[in-house]
């Protein structure tokens, strides 16, 4: 499986967790949370950077009409509250767990930017990380203010195509092996879950596409 979160095929967890540098093992815990708990809310201090173990993270923000704006769903191995490093004082969006089972690693601002004045590589990544996610944030909300809903499904279904997608040797088909759920997709491209299925239906009837709870197997370029 090759995603844009992922570098030289090992998974960010593995890579940055201070579990793994000596200094900071024996002061560092993960935290639990279970579905619906909050790991930080809009407007809390930032002075944490979180890694996924395990589970999925919601991060989004409310609007002025009290509506929620999803802006990314984070699975194992993926980066959040990163801004902290980059000088954020306070939160501009929460941070929510979806699943019963989520493992956080939390990291304080201070023991990133030792890591990251004591290692360059380390650095390199953080950065990369960082720049990855703004440039798929802010294409994430041009679809959501320029494009309609069918659009927004296809570019997404293209998105996750690049990160989770591998070829069927015997058919040639793009198969997505993808860690969302509908409600998450929906969530994801501004849609409700009913319009979601409509959608789908519509491409699954125009040949575009089959597709399962975990999978979604596309015949052939979407336009």
């Amino acid at each position: 499986m090759k995603s844009l979160w992922f570098f030289d095929d090992v998974n960010l967890f593995k890579v940055l967790c201070p579990h793994k540098f000596k200094a900071y093992k024996a002061e560092h815990d993960f935290d639990a949370y279970k579905k619906k708990d909050y790991i930080y809310f809009e407007e809390d201090s930032a002075n944490k950077v979180y890694l996924i173990e395990k589970g999925k993270v919601k991060i989004g923000y409310y609007s002025e009409a009290g509506d929620e704006v999803v802006k990314a769903i984070l699975t194992r191995g993926e980066l959040f509250g990163e801004t902290a490093i980059l000088g954020e004082s306070i939160r501009e969006e929460f941070a929510q767990s979806i699943d019963n089972t989520t493992s956080i690693c939390p990291i304080s601002v201070d023991t990133m930017h030792d890591l990251m004045r004591n290692n360059q590589t380390f650095s390199f990544k953080i950065y990369k990380v960082i720049g990855f996610k703004l440039k798929k944030l802010e294409r994430r909300l041009q679809l959501l203010l320029f494009k309609d809903a069918k659009t927004r499904l296809v570019e997404f279904l293209d998105e996750l195509c690049s990160d989770y997608c591998y070829d069927c040797e015997k058919t040639g088909d793009k198969v997505i092996n993808h860690p969302y759920t509908q409600k998450d997709i929906a969530s994801l491209i501004g849609t409700s879950r009913p319009t979601l299925n409509i959608l789908l239906n519509e491409l699954k009837e125009e040949k575009v596409i089959e597709f399962s709870r975990k999978e979604i197997r596309i015949h052939k370029k979407i336009a």
